[in-house]
């Protein structure tokens, strides 16, 4: 699962870095019955609901294009200072 994370994390840095966001860390974790792909996010200054939704609109598609995961999970993009949104 690491190289799978590390494939995801690069694909995602270079767009968000042209959002001035910082990919802070990706995890692939089981909570339950589900399991979560948890992307935080951080940005000079905060970020905001407004930037993660944004970022989440970029995001999604890269991973649906990469399709690296055979599990079902939940997308999770997450603020480094504020927790989940």
């Amino acid at each position: 699962m690491d190289k799978i994370l590390e494939e995801i994390k690069r694909a995602i840095t270079k767009p968000m870095n042209d959002m001035d966001i910082i990919v802070d860390s990706i995890v692939y974790v089981t909570e339950g019955k589900y399991n979560f792909l948890r992307i935080e996010l951080d940005k000079v200054n905060g970020i905001d609901l407004d930037t993660i939704v944004a970022a989440t609109e970029v995001i999604n598609p890269i991973i649906d294009e990469l399709d690296l995961i055979d599990d079902s999970y939940i997308l999770d993009i997450l603020s480094k200072e504020k927790g989940s949104v």
